[in-house]
C-alpha cells in the first residue's frame, strides 16, 4: 500500500484558548465569591486638652486615668505601667463599686496608649469610661 500526501495540504497546529479562558473565568468566580467585603470602622476623636503632670482628684469615687504626652500613665496619682492597668482597676473597683472610670488623655498623647489603656479597662469590669479633657 501506498501512503499519499498531499503537497499543499498540510495542517496546522492551532493552540485552543476555550478551555483558559473557561478556567480564568471559574477562577475569577471563585475569588468574587470567596472575597470578604470588609467595612473597617474607625473612631474621630478630638483630642482634648491635657496637662503634662498629673492632677489631683476632687471626688472619691471615680477612678481617674492619667496620661501624660510622655506616655506615662497615673493611676489615682500613682505612676502605673500599662501592663498593670488593669489590675489596678479591679481593685479600685472592688473599693468604689459606684465609682466611674475617667480617663484624661493629654493632648499630645498617643492615640495607641489611650485605646490600650481603655481596653485594659473595660477587661477590669468598666462598662462605661468616660474621656476627660480637664480634671479639676
Amino acid at each position: 500500500m501506498r501512503r499519499r500526501r498531499s503537497s499543499g495540504m498540510e495542517e496546522e497546529a492551532e493552540v485552543d484558548l476555550t478551555p483558559m479562558l473557561d478556567v480564568v473565568f471559574i477562577m475569577l468566580i471563585f475569588f468574587i465569591v470567596t472575597a470578604s467585603f470588609i467595612k473597617e470602622v474607625g473612631l474621630d476623636l478630638n483630642r482634648p486638652d491635657g496637662g503634662d503632670a498629673p492632677q489631683v482628684v476632687t471626688e472619691n469615687e471615680n477612678i481617674l486615668i492619667q496620661i501624660t504626652n510622655d506616655g506615662l500613665i497615673f493611676i489615682d496619682r500613682r505612676s502605673v505601667d500599662v501592663r498593670a492597668v488593669r489590675a489596678n482597676i479591679e481593685r479600685l473597683r472592688a473599693e468604689r463599686p459606684n465609682g466611674q472610670v475617667i480617663v484624661a488623655p493629654g493632648e499630645a498623647s498617643q492615640n495607641g496608649l489611650l485605646v490600650e489603656v481603655m481596653d485594659q479597662a473595660r477587661l477590669a469590669g468598666a462598662q462605661e469610661i468616660s474621656l476627660a479633657s480637664e480634671v479639676n
